[in-house]
């Protein structure tokens, strides 16, 4: 486990020394990785920092709203309406890697547009070591590291806290004294709900996606899983009154586990189950089927793509 007492110091000087007198951008999700990369660059660069949130459509429901309200404090904050131009770049897109390469270069480019208006020559990020690993490894690209463009406008991308697990970034975000609801918050993929559907993402895939994730994170929070979701996987037909319909499925997961890289699919009660699927299917008309995915980290990776 990370010892606070001495990484923070560090992680700030180092962060000091590498962007010296210039200016930084900082890729703001709301999520805790970037929120401690956030925090740490700002004691070591004050006010030459501008945190930048892009909405990329990709989002939790409400997530937007949510970010304005945590980060207010910000006055620098700057929030990108890039949804259409996510959108238009996924139009057509496949498969998984190549998702993420999209993904990952949208976000260079978003992030780039915004450094130049603010001057700023440095990318500050929130990559962790499971990203690094996992890339690295040919598991999957993540899209703030096996994602990025090979072409990146800026003198340096500095990633403060690339060498901690999730449950140590989460203890220096206590150290730091951030809000609970930041720091205790449940891991949302950087690609978003991209990786949470199947095949092409369309906007009536990802509101699927969405909703239903609301559902199962509502639902099962008091089972205070690693992380839960609901991913859209393909159609199937179904009955709804006295029609036949051929509906999304969507699958809910939910699973345990210490740093991301092993997990393990939680028990849930039957009652809770019934109630997930019987809201699903009942907000929304266009889902016909709900399963639970019951498979471990290895095999399964705890994302969908």
């Amino acid at each position: 486990m990370v010892d606070v007492e001495t990484f923070v110091p560090e992680a700030i000087e180092e962060i000091g020394e590498e962007i010296g007198d210039a200016n930084a951008v900082i890729a703001l999700s709301g999520g805790v990785d970037s929120s401690v990369a956030a925090a740490l660059a700002y004691e070591a660069i004050g006010e030459r920092l501008t945190p930048v949130y892009v909405d990329t459509g990709l989002m939790r429901k409400g997530e937007t709203d949510q970010i304005r309200e945590t980060f207010d404090y910000m006055e620098s904050l700057r929030i990108v309406d890039a949804k259409d131009r996510f959108l238009g770049e996924l139009e057509g897109v496949t498969d998984p890697e190549e998702k993420r390469h999209v993904i990952g270069e949208q976000f260079i480019r978003e992030f780039e547009r915004e450094a130049r208006d603010a001057d700023a020559d440095y990318l500050v990020q929130g990559t962790i070591y499971p990203d690094r690993i996992e890339s690295e490894g040919g598991i999957k690209s993540h899209h703030n590291v096996g994602g990025l463009p090979e072409v990146v406008d800026f003198d340096g991308i500095v990633e403060p806290v690339r060498d901690l697990y999730k449950d140590e970034v989460r203890e220096v975000a206590r150290h730091l004294g951030l809000d609970e609801l930041v720091a205790e918050r449940m891991p949302f993929p950087g690609p978003g709900l991209a990786v949470r559907v199947i095949g092409e993402v369309t906007e009536e895939k990802l509101d699927v996606a969405r909703e239903a994730c609301h559902v199962v994170e509502e639902e099962l929070e008091k089972y205070e899983p690693w992380q839960a979701l609901a991913a859209v996987i393909g159609k199937a037909t179904g009955v709804k009154g006295d029609n036949r319909v051929h509906g999304w499925v969507v699958s809910v997961r939910s699973v345990d586990s210490r740093d991301g890289m092993t997990a393990r699919a939680q028990e849930i009660d039957w009652e809770t189950l019934q109630r997930i699927q019987s809201r699903i299917t009942g907000e929304n008309e266009t889902v016909a089927r709900v399963v639970y995915d019951v498979t471990h980290k290895p095999p399964a990776t705890i994302e969908y793509e």
